[in-house]
């Protein structure tokens, strides 16, 4: 089975390279299939068995998501964008555009509002499935720990009281109706203005999206003795008015200062483990007497969580200096 969501993951990569450039051609299922040496219908077959949906229906829902964030975010015509993602006609654009999203381009053109799009799956993560590193190889890389002050900003987020960890965090949501890891990343990734999103060009649910804890006074007691709940969400600006999802909350982060716990660039499958590690003991052992500085606790702070492998892993936490 491995095996198999692997093929499949490289299916998924290849969608959305091809959707990127504009690739029809190479979208189609026999090329797809071909690609990976498997009939047509072993390989239509399979993508169901580990995604969940047909694979039509999955290509189809991922052009219509790119398609979405050129009408929000171009001024190029409706039908250069219909015709750009494989559609016949502004009238088959239009029509399917609304069937999925309850609005026409045009009307979303004028006044976007969040929608749940389809993001990109990963049939294929060696940590979910329980695989591990390839080879423990070690980070010779050092930890960062510096301060910033971070200016005002929104938050927009759902939270789990329970929860412990991301899988933990993902199982309890998906057993709340519309708190699902694909509503609300669907959701969340629709919005314009993420001040984490990276241009927010691309059509993924990790665009833009962190997971934070807020200190709360109802939520779990966590290893270093702060009651906080666990959140996924996106910074905004803070003169951010957009529409709030209902099943959302908004929260206004003042400016505050924070001290950051650093890993730079690493190898995914090799050193996610071996990373997470020296983060933890970092900030285990940082000595916030003699930095002057103490864990700011108060209710309703928020410290924050960027994982990127092709980046950084860090934990931005909330303090008090003097």
């Amino acid at each position: 089975m491995y095996e198999w969501q692997k093929q499949i993951q490289t299916v998924v990569d290849e969608i959305d390279k091809c959707i990127k450039g504009y690739n029809n051609e190479a979208m189609t299922l026999r090329f797809l299939s071909r690609k990976l040496g498997y009939s047509e219908f072993h390989t239509t077959r399979k993508f169901k068995e580990i995604s969940g949906m047909p694979f039509r229906d999955y290509l189809r829902q991922r052009k219509l998501a790119f398609a979405l964030k050129e009408v929000r975010d171009s001024d190029k015509s409706l039908l250069d964008i219909a015709f750009d993602y494989g559609f016949s006609s502004h009238e088959a654009f239009t029509r399917t555009f609304k069937g999925t999203y309850g609005v026409t381009p045009s009307e979303y053109r004028k006044n976007p509002k969040p929608v749940a799009l389809r993001t990109k799956i990963s049939p294929f993560d060696r940590y979910f499935l329980g695989l591990g590193e390839i080879g423990m190889i070690k980070s010779t890389d050092g930890v960062k720990i510096y301060f910033v002050t971070i200016p005002a900003h929104k938050f927009l987020h759902i939270k789990n009281y329970e929860s412990n960890g991301y899988w933990d965090f993902w199982r309890k949501q998906n057993l709340i109706p519309g708190q699902d890891y694909e509503t609300i990343c669907g959701l969340l990734d629709s919005i314009k203005g993420k001040l984490d999103d990276a241009g927010g060009s691309e059509v993924n649910c990790a665009s833009g999206q962190i997971m934070a804890y807020i200190n709360d006074p109802n939520g779990r007691l966590c290893d270093w003795g702060i009651h906080r709940a666990e959140c996924w969400g996106v910074r905004l600006s803070s003169d951010y008015a957009g529409e709030v999802p209902c099943q959302m909350s908004m929260v206004d982060v003042p400016e505050s200062e924070y001290i950051v716990f650093e890993h730079g660039p690493f190898n995914y499958e090799q050193e996610n483990c071996s990373v997470e590690e020296k983060i933890e003991k970092a900030m285990a052992e940082f000595d916030y007497e003699e930095a002057g500085c103490c864990l700011d606790t108060s209710p309703g702070r928020v410290m924050y969580f960027f994982y990127d492998p092709e980046q950084y892993f860090k934990y931005i936490r909330p303090i008090r200096k003097g």
